[in-house]
């Protein structure tokens, strides 16, 4: 059975990923979209930014929607 080894960018998502899902399991959400705070809300904007910068392992550019 092998391991999977995670690096310092998948854990930071793994973390995000966990506080978005704290968050809609508390207001009571499948998913962010049916938030009043959707385009205003920090911890999303946060995720997005653990995805992307787990895709790229952090070597730069920019990611804007």
């Amino acid at each position: 059975m092998s391991e999977t080894v995670l690096d310092e960018w998948q854990i930071a998502l793994e973390q995000k990923k966990k506080e978005l899902e704290a968050c809609q399991k508390d207001k009571h959400f499948q998913s962010c979209l049916k938030c009043d705070q959707l385009l205003s809300c920090e911890l999303r904007d946060s995720y997005v930014k653990a995805v992307y910068e787990s895709m790229s392992k952090g070597q730069g550019g920019g990611f804007e929607f």
